[in-house]
């Protein structure tokens, strides 16, 4: 199956990648200096890099919540990121309407985890011919995935992505059962640890969610130890002060360190 984004020469079968940036675009600048700070640190570990950021957070906890720039003006700023820092570039779409429109800008779609048995918006992300990561749901099993791998190859598209990123353990709390990693990779496509999601504690703020970030070296280590293809990670340079789930992101501080033991583990692997 082709996984290779030819503008960039990434191929996300070849090597352990990373997709990370910021859970929501907060501003041009912000999204700009962002992508151009993971492009070096990634350059330097040796990792392809896909740079994520939300152009709109439709699932946030509260209506309150910031949700993002929206459609038009957040792939305006997508595309000049992609334009710029030179990376390829992915975002969430919640409806089948917005599928052929990001697909225009966007190198990777990404069908978030709540709508993940959505088979009309995974049709419609899959027949933009572009690379799919479709989140694995709270509540699904990762056999049950395999369904969502066959309505993407129905709609004549191999180019999927399965994401882990924590199921349901009780009420705000998520937990990662590393068997899902071979059971979904054996349905023949790549497979994503969401390492910082699998972190996040929904809703456990009341109008927001909490997160336990201190965790997030342990379980990016577990994964690539189990084989996993590539990680996901929303990556902050004030974690603090971010416009969304914060409290389980990652201080881009500590990213350059982290990736470099990650490579080592990798490299064991053989």
């Amino acid at each position: 199956m082709n996984y290779l984004i030819p503008e960039f020469g990434i191929d996300l079968r070849k090597k352990l990648f990373l997709i990370a940036g910021p859970c929501v675009i907060e501003s041009a600048a912000h999204c700009s200096f962002m992508a151009k700070e993971l492009k070096r640190i990634t350059s330097e570990a040796g990792i392809p890099f896909v740079f994520k950021a939300s152009f709109d957070k439709a699932n946030r906890t509260s209506i309150k919540s910031f949700r993002g720039p929206g459609l038009q003006e957040g792939l305006q700023i997508l595309a000049g990121i992609r334009a710029d820092a030179g990376v390829p570039v992915l975002s969430d779409i919640h409806t089948v309407e917005q599928a052929s429109i990001a697909g225009e800008v966007l190198d990777v779609l990404q069908i978030p985890a709540f709508l993940s048995r959505q088979t009309d918006l995974i049709i419609a992300a899959a027949k933009t011919g572009k690379i799919v990561n479709i989140k694995k749901g709270q509540f699904l099993a990762p056999w049950e995935m395999k369904n969502v791998v066959e309505k993407m190859r129905e709609a004549g598209n191999e180019r999927c992505l399965l994401t882990e990123r924590g199921s349901s353990f009780g009420y705000n709390n998520l937990v990662v059962d590393f068997r899902s990693f071979p059971i979904m990779q054996s349905f023949g496509v790549p497979v994503v640890f969401d390492v910082t999601h699998s972190l996040q504690l929904p809703g456990g703020q009341g109008q927001s969610s909490g997160g336990q970030p201190e965790f997030i070296p342990h379980l990016a280590k577990a994964g690539v130890a189990a084989g996993v293809d590539g990680l996901f990670m929303e990556v902050h340079d004030n974690p603090a002060k971010a416009l969304s789930d914060g409290p389980n992101a990652l201080n881009l501080s500590l990213l350059s360190n982290l990736l470099h033991q990650l490579v080592a583990i990798r490299n064991t692997l053989g």
